[in-house]
Formats: C-alpha cells, structure tokens, sequence
C-alpha cells in the first residue's frame, strides 16, 4: 500500500470522498456529524492522506494539526474493495508517524457510536488509542465519541 500526500480535490478521491462525508452526515442526527469536505480538507492546518493499491485508491486519511503538541484523525475511510483488507491500518500508521515527526505528544480523534463505527473503532483501539473527554470544540453527546493515543514526550 503506498500511502502519500494527496491533495482532497483530486478527482480520483471525488467519489470515496463524498461517499464518506453523505454517510458521516445519515449515521447521526444533524449537527453531530464532523466530517470534512474536500474544501475543508484542503485548509493549511490539515494533511490529507490518501492510500493506493497500484492505481486504485484503497483509502484515505486526514491528520488537523490542534495545537503545536496534539493533532487530530480526519476522514478516515477505505474503499468498498479495501475494507479489513490494512488500507485503514496503513493510512493511520501514516498518520501516527508524521504526528510524532512533528513533535506531537497526543493524537485525538472524534468518531460515532453506532454499530456502524465498529470496525473503526477496533482499528484504534488496536492502535492504542485510548477513550478521553471531549476535546477542542467538540462536545459529548450520545452521539459520539472521543478517543486519545498517547504520542509521549518527543
């Protein structure tokens, strides 16, 4: 899997992309759904990452920068023929490297609660992340959730 910067208004990414932010927005009520368009993906404070299997597009990424010590997980998703297949893995691994090369001591992510982030959810679990309070502007709901990976003192 080659995992690389990309830029989020790749026509390639068009599809998987609005795929992702139309089922963020059905899986919760409205205004409890985060996720970014490709306009708002593009902004300076956000690495977007996508993953490719030869020339098809196995997943995608995102990694805001918080603060100077602490990012945040965007848009994370795997294409329909890539899903439990490591597209996932492989994009959030890239996305933990590139937070401790920036020196970052923590990694948050914001995500729902439904049966539907299921496999989302084991993937960071596996990762290390850890459940934490709300953080930035978030706010608990019962609609969602928030997670913390522990980056240590870089």
């Amino acid at each position: 899997m080659d995992v690389r910067v990309d830029d989020p208004n790749n026509p390639a990414l068009a599809d998987l992309l609005r795929a992702h932010v139309a089922e963020q927005h059905g899986n919760v009520p409205h205004g409890f759904a985060f996720a970014l368009d490709a306009d708002a993906l593009s902004g300076p404070d956000i690495t977007f990452l996508s993953a490719w299997d030869g020339d098809t597009l196995a997943g995608m990424g995102a990694l805001k920068q918080l603060d100077a010590t602490s990012g945040e997980v965007k848009s994370m998703r795997a294409a329909p023929d890539y899903l439990g297949k490591g597209a996932g893995r492989a994009v959030l691994d890239r996305i933990v490297a590139t937070a401790r090369a920036r020196g970052y001591r923590r990694l948050y992510l914001e995500t729902g609660t439904t049966a539907a982030y299921d496999a989302a959810l084991a993937l960071y679990r596996r990762a290390g992340f850890v459940s934490c309070p709300p953080f930035a502007d978030y706010a608990a709901s019962p609609h969602n959730q928030f997670f913390m990976l522990d980056l240590g003192e870089n």
